[in-house]
Protein backbone atom coordinates (compact mmCIF):
# COMPACT_ATOMS: atom_id res chain seq x y z
CA UNK A 1 0.00 0.00 0.00
CA UNK A 2 1.01 3.60 -0.92
CA UNK A 3 2.31 5.28 2.11
CA UNK A 4 0.24 8.47 0.77
CA UNK A 5 -2.10 10.32 2.96
CA UNK A 6 -5.62 11.75 2.53
CA UNK A 7 -7.25 13.93 4.69
CA UNK A 8 -10.77 14.58 4.58
CA UNK A 9 -12.10 17.66 5.76
CA UNK A 10 -14.82 19.96 5.24
CA UNK A 11 -15.10 23.80 4.67
CA UNK A 12 -15.28 26.67 6.91
CA UNK A 13 -14.83 27.01 10.38
CA UNK A 14 -13.19 23.38 11.15
CA UNK A 15 -10.78 23.85 7.78
CA UNK A 16 -9.51 27.07 8.97
CA UNK A 17 -9.08 26.33 12.42
CA UNK A 18 -7.19 22.67 10.95
CA UNK A 19 -4.85 24.96 8.79
CA UNK A 20 -2.46 26.46 11.19
CA UNK A 21 -2.06 22.72 12.83
CA UNK A 22 -1.68 21.52 9.24
CA UNK A 23 1.44 23.97 8.76
CA UNK A 24 2.84 22.58 12.20
CA UNK A 25 3.45 19.10 10.38
CA UNK A 26 4.43 21.17 7.21
CA UNK A 27 1.06 20.87 5.40
CA UNK A 28 -0.16 23.47 3.59
CA UNK A 29 -2.68 23.34 0.71
CA UNK A 30 -1.84 24.70 -2.80
CA UNK A 31 -5.51 25.95 -3.17
CA UNK A 32 -8.11 27.48 -1.36
CA UNK A 33 -11.03 25.65 -1.07
CA UNK A 34 -13.79 28.64 -0.65
CA UNK A 35 -12.23 29.47 -3.90
CA UNK A 36 -11.61 26.71 -5.93
CA UNK A 37 -13.74 24.04 -7.22
CA UNK A 38 -11.76 21.07 -6.70
CA UNK A 39 -12.08 18.53 -4.30
CA UNK A 40 -9.15 16.88 -4.12
CA UNK A 41 -6.76 19.35 -2.98
CA UNK A 42 -2.81 18.87 -3.71
CA UNK A 43 -0.20 19.97 -0.57
CA UNK A 44 3.03 21.36 -1.08
CA UNK A 45 4.24 17.83 -0.16
CA UNK A 46 3.43 15.24 -3.29
CA UNK A 47 2.28 12.41 -1.15
CA UNK A 48 -0.64 14.80 0.85
CA UNK A 49 -4.07 15.10 -0.52
CA UNK A 50 -6.76 16.95 1.10
CA UNK A 51 -10.08 15.64 0.26
CA UNK A 52 -12.79 18.60 0.76
CA UNK A 53 -16.15 17.14 1.97
CA UNK A 54 -19.42 18.16 4.12
CA UNK A 55 -18.59 17.66 7.71
CA UNK A 56 -21.41 14.79 8.53
CA UNK A 57 -19.41 12.26 5.72
CA UNK A 58 -15.90 12.62 7.04
CA UNK A 59 -16.61 9.64 9.26
CA UNK A 60 -17.63 7.84 6.65
CA UNK A 61 -14.75 8.75 4.05
CA UNK A 62 -12.50 7.33 6.82
CA UNK A 63 -14.33 4.46 7.64
CA UNK A 64 -14.12 3.25 4.56
CA UNK A 65 -10.59 3.81 3.52
CA UNK A 66 -11.63 6.95 0.95
CA UNK A 67 -9.56 8.80 3.15
CA UNK A 68 -7.11 7.69 5.89
CA UNK A 69 -7.66 10.36 7.96
CA UNK A 70 -10.33 13.34 8.82
CA UNK A 71 -11.29 15.89 10.67
CA UNK A 72 -14.52 16.27 12.10
CA UNK A 73 -16.58 17.41 15.48
CA UNK A 74 -17.07 15.10 18.54
CA UNK A 75 -21.13 15.69 17.77
CA UNK A 76 -20.99 14.27 14.28
CA UNK A 77 -19.35 11.43 15.25
CA UNK A 78 -21.15 10.61 18.19
CA UNK A 79 -24.38 10.42 15.87
CA UNK A 80 -22.57 8.35 12.98
CA UNK A 81 -21.10 5.67 15.75
CA UNK A 82 -17.56 5.65 14.85
CA UNK A 83 -17.42 2.29 13.83
CA UNK A 84 -14.09 1.50 12.05
CA UNK A 85 -12.38 4.85 13.42
CA UNK A 86 -9.72 5.55 15.71
CA UNK A 87 -10.16 8.86 17.66
CA UNK A 88 -6.81 9.08 19.00
CA UNK A 89 -6.61 13.30 19.18
CA UNK A 90 -8.90 15.80 20.51
CA UNK A 91 -7.95 18.88 18.43
CA UNK A 92 -9.21 21.78 20.56
CA UNK A 93 -10.76 23.85 17.74
CA UNK A 94 -14.38 24.98 16.53
CA UNK A 95 -15.18 24.38 20.41
CA UNK A 96 -19.07 25.13 21.06
CA UNK A 97 -21.79 23.66 23.50
CA UNK A 98 -24.24 20.92 22.42
CA UNK A 99 -27.61 22.37 24.13
CA UNK A 100 -31.47 22.25 24.86
CA UNK A 101 -32.76 25.24 24.16
CA UNK A 102 -36.41 27.15 24.12
CA UNK A 103 -38.37 30.03 25.03
CA UNK A 104 -37.94 30.63 28.89
CA UNK A 105 -41.45 30.95 30.64
CA UNK A 106 -43.53 28.45 27.94
CA UNK A 107 -44.50 25.02 29.85
CA UNK A 108 -44.01 21.74 28.35
CA UNK A 109 -46.34 19.16 27.82
CA UNK A 110 -46.02 15.69 29.04
CA UNK A 111 -43.99 14.05 25.99
CA UNK A 112 -42.08 17.12 24.32
CA UNK A 113 -41.60 17.69 20.76
CA UNK A 114 -38.13 18.06 20.30
CA UNK A 115 -36.66 19.07 16.99
CA UNK A 116 -33.08 18.29 15.87
CA UNK A 117 -30.21 16.96 13.19
CA UNK A 118 -28.94 15.10 16.32
CA UNK A 119 -31.29 12.36 16.86
CA UNK A 120 -28.83 9.88 18.26
CA UNK A 121 -27.53 11.94 20.87
CA UNK A 122 -31.04 13.42 21.63
CA UNK A 123 -32.41 10.54 22.52
CA UNK A 124 -30.25 9.19 24.27
CA UNK A 125 -29.90 11.88 26.45
CA UNK A 126 -33.58 11.75 27.11
CA UNK A 127 -33.09 8.12 28.02
CA UNK A 128 -30.74 8.57 30.18
CA UNK A 129 -32.90 11.00 32.34
CA UNK A 130 -36.01 8.40 31.67
CA UNK A 131 -37.57 11.49 30.38
CA UNK A 132 -40.50 10.57 26.90
CA UNK A 133 -39.84 13.00 24.08
CA UNK A 134 -40.92 12.89 20.05
CA UNK A 135 -37.92 14.07 18.43
CA UNK A 136 -38.35 15.64 15.05
CA UNK A 137 -35.44 15.44 12.75
CA UNK A 138 -34.36 18.75 10.99
CA UNK A 139 -31.67 19.49 8.74
CA UNK A 140 -31.94 23.39 9.38
CA UNK A 141 -33.15 26.67 10.82
CA UNK A 142 -33.77 24.67 13.83
CA UNK A 143 -34.50 27.89 15.94
CA UNK A 144 -37.57 28.34 13.30
CA UNK A 145 -39.19 25.11 14.82
CA UNK A 146 -40.24 26.61 18.50
CA UNK A 147 -41.49 29.72 16.74
CA UNK A 148 -44.11 28.40 14.57
CA UNK A 149 -45.31 25.55 17.10
CA UNK A 150 -43.29 22.90 15.08
CA UNK A 151 -41.81 21.91 18.41
CA UNK A 152 -41.07 22.87 22.08
CA UNK A 153 -37.57 22.92 22.37
CA UNK A 154 -34.53 22.43 20.17
CA UNK A 155 -31.60 20.51 20.42
CA UNK A 156 -28.51 22.22 18.20
CA UNK A 157 -25.07 23.62 18.70
CA UNK A 158 -24.25 27.37 19.99
CA UNK A 159 -21.69 29.02 19.80
CA UNK A 160 -22.05 32.75 20.72
CA UNK A 161 -25.63 32.34 21.54
CA UNK A 162 -26.65 35.16 19.01
CA UNK A 163 -28.68 33.31 16.95
CA UNK A 164 -31.38 32.03 19.73
CA UNK A 165 -31.60 35.31 21.37
CA UNK A 166 -32.35 37.16 18.01
CA UNK A 167 -35.03 34.79 17.74
CA UNK A 168 -36.68 34.57 20.98
CA UNK A 169 -35.15 31.53 22.49
CA UNK A 170 -32.37 30.79 25.52
CA UNK A 171 -30.11 27.52 25.91
CA UNK A 172 -31.82 25.52 29.10
CA UNK A 173 -30.03 22.70 29.31
CA UNK A 174 -26.30 21.69 28.68
CA UNK A 175 -25.69 18.41 27.08
CA UNK A 176 -22.05 18.32 26.12
CA UNK A 177 -19.05 20.57 25.29
CA UNK A 178 -18.04 20.02 21.15
CA UNK A 179 -14.77 20.15 20.12
CA UNK A 180 -13.56 18.89 16.72
CA UNK A 181 -11.30 14.97 16.24
CA UNK A 182 -8.41 13.73 14.83
CA UNK A 183 -9.84 10.17 13.29
CA UNK A 184 -8.03 7.48 11.65
CA UNK A 185 -9.11 4.30 9.36
CA UNK A 186 -7.87 1.65 11.24
CA UNK A 187 -6.42 0.04 7.76
CA UNK A 188 -4.42 3.01 7.51
CA UNK A 189 -3.32 2.78 11.02
CA UNK A 190 -2.07 -0.50 10.60
CA UNK A 191 -0.84 -0.52 6.39
CA UNK A 192 0.38 3.24 6.76
CA UNK A 193 1.36 3.10 10.39
CA UNK A 194 4.30 4.90 10.43
CA UNK A 195 3.38 8.15 8.65
CA UNK A 196 0.29 8.06 10.33
CA UNK A 197 1.84 8.07 13.59
CA UNK A 198 4.16 10.87 12.50
CA UNK A 199 0.94 12.46 11.21
CA UNK A 200 -0.50 12.29 14.60
CA UNK A 201 2.43 13.39 16.80
CA UNK A 202 3.31 16.47 14.94
CA UNK A 203 -0.34 17.28 15.13
CA UNK A 204 -0.26 16.30 18.58
CA UNK A 205 2.62 18.43 19.22
CA UNK A 206 0.94 21.36 17.31
CA UNK A 207 -2.25 21.44 20.08
CA UNK A 208 0.41 20.64 22.73
CA UNK A 209 1.60 24.35 21.03
CA UNK A 210 -1.67 26.20 20.77
CA UNK A 211 -2.86 25.54 24.44
CA UNK A 212 0.56 26.84 25.99
CA UNK A 213 0.33 29.73 23.50
CA UNK A 214 -3.32 30.55 24.43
Amino acid sequence: MSDTLTIALSKGRIFKDTLPLLAHAGIEPLDDPEKSRKLILDTNRPEVKLVIIRAADVPTFVEYGAADLGVTGKDVLLEHGGNGLYEPLDLEIARCRLMVAGHPDRPLPRRPRIATKYTTITRDYYARQGRQVEIIKLYGSMELAPLVGLADRIVDLVETGNTLKANGLVPLEHIMDISSRLVVNKGSMKMKHAPVRAFIEQMAEAVGGRRSAA
